[in-house]
């Protein structure tokens, strides 16, 4: 705006001037929505904000080529990404937006951390755009920690990888396979050497999908990989390029975390939890069957179940009907299909499952339904 002057001017003057600085105004607003919208990163660790709740990053760590991502008021879009690293190491750097706090510095607004036992629901929404000419994973990261920590790496890291393309891999090794949010998933374990790393792997692209965040939080507590007193810290998504990934795109991001529960467990909000569970068999010679009754002896129903249990040593499951297993031997998490999702209040589940035995058979010595220990009969 300039300075008024004191000249004398006409009726018709003033009303020129007038209606020529609203348009001017007019102009300047548009021009600064369209900048807004449309904001260009290239700094290596520069962010900007978006919807006036979610941070975008560019977050190029492990090369010094460039790259520069541009922020929309939906999510962001990779329009430069020189460079490619060996693919059996670290990628480039993981562009994203994030609800939370990544090394202190906290979108607008957010409720995390928080901690798993508090929350209900964390209802998340991602729609992706892929490319061919890269080699790349677009990733979905939970990240975990003991404490409220906003200022580095959490303990657990929760990865889903919607899609991958090129000839890398996660963290560690494949530990089975588990049905999450109604998907199957290939589950692979490991440490980075600097924190847990859990990660879901889609058989498929998956271009978007709309989920809880906390049945994969479940999934990290039931594997001891974290505890219903943790917190959750931030979730993010994005893209992890090793080679090239110019037009990688998140064209759509929502995160929100829904708190009042009080010393329940996440996914019954309100209530009090506990379960019971009944473990019938029926043993031959190198063979046996369980049926396993899952019961909720708790005040609300909990809406998508994992029940977390060891095999003794010697046994092995060969075929299993009414549940998703993640593995067959050792540490093994039984989560349910698409009919017997929840459990209501008063109510039960039962699935089973056949295997073999070597040696002298025994039952597991106890159950967790969501992370929370269970009386057995």
């Amino acid at each position: 705006m300039r300075p008024s002057t004191h000249h004398a001017r006409s009726a018709r003057g003033l009303l020129g001037a007038l209606l020529t600085s609203l348009v001017s105004l007019a102009a300047l607003l548009t021009t600064a929505s369209v900048a807004q919208a449309d904001t260009s990163i290239c700094q290596p660790f520069g962010t900007t904000t978006i919807q006036g709740r979610y941070v975008v990053q560019n977050n190029r760590w492990g090369t010094s080529a460039a790259q520069c991502i541009t922020a929309t008021d939906s999510g962001f879009r990779i329009t430069q990404a020189d460079g490619s690293v060996p693919t059996n190491g670290a990628p480039k750097s993981y562009p994203s937006v994030y609800n939370g706090c990544h090394y202190t510095n906290c979108s607008p607004g957010t409720n995390l951390p928080a901690q798993l036992s508090t929350i209900s629901t964390a209802p998340s929404s991602i729609s992706y755009s892929y490319v061919n000419d890269a080699v790349y994973d677009a990733a979905y990261d939970i990240w975990l920690d003991p404490t409220p920590r906003t200022d580095g790496v959490n303990r657990t890291e929760i990865m889903i990888w919607f899609n991958r393309v090129g000839s890398i891999q996660p963290i560690g090794s494949p530990v089975g396979n588990a049905n999450v949010g109604g998907r199957d998933w290939q589950v692979w374990s490991g440490n980075n050497g600097s924190n847990d790393v859990l990660s879901f792997v889609a058989p498929s692209a998956v271009p978007s999908w709309s989920f809880d965040v906390m049945d994969f939080a479940r999934q990290a507590v039931s594997r001891g990989l974290a505890q219903n007193s943790w917190y959750l810290t931030s979730v993010q998504a994005g893209f992890e390029p090793w080679q090239n990934g110019a037009g990688l795109a998140v064209t759509s991001f929502s995160s929100a975390v829904n708190t009042g529960s009080s010393g329940g467990d996440p996914g019954t909000p309100g209530g009090s939890t506990s379960c019971k569970v009944a473990y019938a068999t029926n043993v031959w010679p190198g063979g046996f069957t369980a049926d396993v009754t899952v019961a909720n002896t708790g005040s609300s129903p909990v809406n998508g179940w994992q029940l977390a249990f060891a095999l003794p040593s010697g046994q092995r499951i060969t075929n299993s009907w009414n549940a998703n297993l993640s593995s067959a031997s050792g540490a093994v998490t039984a989560s349910n299909v698409s009919h017997n999702g929840q459990i209501a209040a008063g109510g039960q589940v039962a699935f089973g499952f056949q295997g073999t035995v070597d040696g002298t058979f025994a039952k597991p010595a106890g159950f967790s339904l969501n992370g929370n220990a269970c009386t057995t009969v």
